[in-house]
């Protein structure tokens, strides 16, 4: 691996010399290491993953607004991200962050410093701008169907909390996915990596199917949702999912595809920020039903 930067807490110069050779093979060609005090190196971990997760609430923030003004918060994004000063590291819009890190590191730090008796007030925002924006997918789920959610079944795109890792701590899928089985809904689920672990989480629940491929969860359900940017979600068989799905409904929380392209192709189609409304009628069938396709059409 190539580090940015290697921060080691060291108060002694003889363990200093111990760590930096140690740490030779990743330093060789830059001097990346940075020593510093014990409580300097601590926060700094800490400051560091609160960073992140405060740009990722950031952008979210940016794209609640984008969807009341009717604004693009993709092209927001392409726009603040093109100065260098700011980048486009985690300033991606989505149904929030999870995992074992950023959640766990804000909350540290937040209570560090209520026992410094300083204020944590960005901290605190950051963390229930997460928590708000992890609920959004089934908000808009909940809001298209008009609070009746009774005996749907839906399609799930991504289980873990971000893409190579099999990782569900905090992933905004069990929030959608508790939501939808407690309003009466079930859910089928893909995921190339956490099906074993999502079957840890819930067992054998009755409202939840996990299946092998991401086409087969589609087979006769009421829409289609994405929690995780998967990379093989990224350019799927849209004619397949509209022929498979019982309506062409596409809830994004990872804003994958063009707007444009799904709006030809018949979808109704809801990222986050993108100036979409969810006040519309669900639309009829209009295309052969999944279980009277042709042999050669039903992969």
């Amino acid at each position: 691996r190539r580090p940015d930067r290697i921060v080691i807490g060291c108060e002694n110069e003889a363990v200093r010399k111990v760590m930096r050779e140690l740490y030779a093979p990743f330093n060789r060609n830059h001097d990346r290491i940075m020593f510093m005090d014990l409580r300097s190196a601590e926060l700094t971990k800490y400051a560091a993953n609160c960073m992140l997760a405060t740009k990722i609430s950031f952008i979210n923030q940016i794209a609640e607004l984008a969807e009341h003004l009717g604004a693009d918060v993709e092209s927001v994004r392409l726009g603040i991200g093109a100065d260098s000063r700011i980048g486009y590291d985690f300033i991606y819009p989505g149904c929030g962050y999870g995992g074992s890190c950023f959640g766990k590191d804000i909350r540290a730090l937040i209570h560090s410093a209520r026992e410094a008796h300083c204020s944590n007030d960005l901290l605190s925002v950051v963390e229930a701008i997460n928590e708000r924006q992890k609920n959004k997918l089934f908000e808009r789920v909940n809001a298209f169907y008009q609070g009746d959610l009774r005996g749907k079944t839906f399609a799930l795109w991504g289980l873990a909390f971000k893409p190579n890792t099999d990782d569900m701590r905090d992933a905004p899928s069990r929030m959608l996915m508790e939501a939808l089985w407690e309003a009466g809904a079930s859910v089928r689920a893909f995921d190339p990596e956490a099906m074993q672990e999502t079957q840890r989480i819930y067992g054998h629940r009755k409202d939840l199917i996990l299946m092998g491929t991401p086409e087969s969860v589609l087979n006769d359900a009421d829409a289609l949702i994405i929690c995780t940017e998967w990379q093989q979600f990224k350019a799927p068989d849209f004619e397949l999912i509209q022929q498979r799905l019982n309506a062409p409904i596409i809830f994004d929380g990872r804003n994958l595809y063009d707007t444009e392209r799904l709006a030809t192709r018949g979808f109704h189609y809801f990222p986050i920020g993108r100036g979409e409304s969810c006040d519309l009628p669900i639309p009829q069938k209009r295309w052969t039903p999944y279980d009277q396709l042709t042999s050669s059409q039903a992969i």
